[in-house]
């Protein structure tokens, strides 16, 4: 991998300083001067690397996928094909198989969970404006992909008839599970990676059928 350069490191300054922004302040103290006060930067320096606010806001939001995506490691999942580690593939579709699966996903939605609820509050800011600015909705959707497409691969290892819908069903169950502890009534009861591992089995063998 090549070296970081100055021009990405000035951009991951500049993209890391309007997540925290956002965290603290929403959508509305997300502003180009406040991004430079707030990553040390002169006057200008957020206007050169992202001139309108909507290139501001799919910068903002494709450093977001790269932060959230080391979070959720998705390396600690098994992979839905031809391992490339000594040994044979798991099969997801057997109950070991499936059991590896919910402790990769609960290890990682614990560690986001407990870790980096911040980041969620990004998320929903930003989820809330695409609501708002069609080009906004197609940029964060299509970001969204990276995410949604390895679980309709892993669903379908282990042995969905509709991986499609069970990982829409799977997303959903995360994605409610984690707003109502980042920013609902919940926010001061994250469950344990056990719970979590609960949850997660009740949810998928209930799916399966195993």
């Amino acid at each position: 991998m090549a070296p970081r350069t100055t021009g990405s490191a000035r951009a991951d300054l500049i993209t890391d300083a309007a997540l925290d922004l956002l965290a603290e302040r929403g959508m509305r103290g997300l502003t180009h001067r406040a991004v430079d006060e707030r990553a040390g930067l002169p006057q200008g320096s957020t206007s050169n690397y992202a001139r309108t606010r909507q290139s501001l806001l799919e910068a903002t939001v494709r450093r977001l996928a790269e932060r959230e995506a080391r979070v959720l490691a998705p390396g600690e999942l098994p992979a839905p094909g031809p391992s490339a580690s000594p040994g044979p593939a798991p099969d997801l579709s057997a109950p070991a198989g499936q059991d590896a699966l919910i402790a990769g996903l609960a290890l990682a939605l614990h560690r986001y969970l407990s870790r980096h609820p911040e980041l969620l509050v990004c998320r929903y800011e930003l989820a809330l404006e695409a609501t708002r600015r069609p080009e906004l909705r197609a940029f964060f959707d299509a970001t969204g992909r990276q995410f949604r497409e390895p679980l309709v691969a892993l669903m379908a290892a282990a042995g969905s008839p509709e991986p499609e819908r069970h990982a829409l069903s799977l997303v959903a169950w995360c994605e409610g599970l984690m707003f109502s502890c980042a920013a609902g009534s919940y926010s001061r009861s994250v469950p344990s990676e056990a719970e979590l591992r609960t949850g997660f089995r009740e949810l998928l063998r209930g799916m399966l059928g195993h």
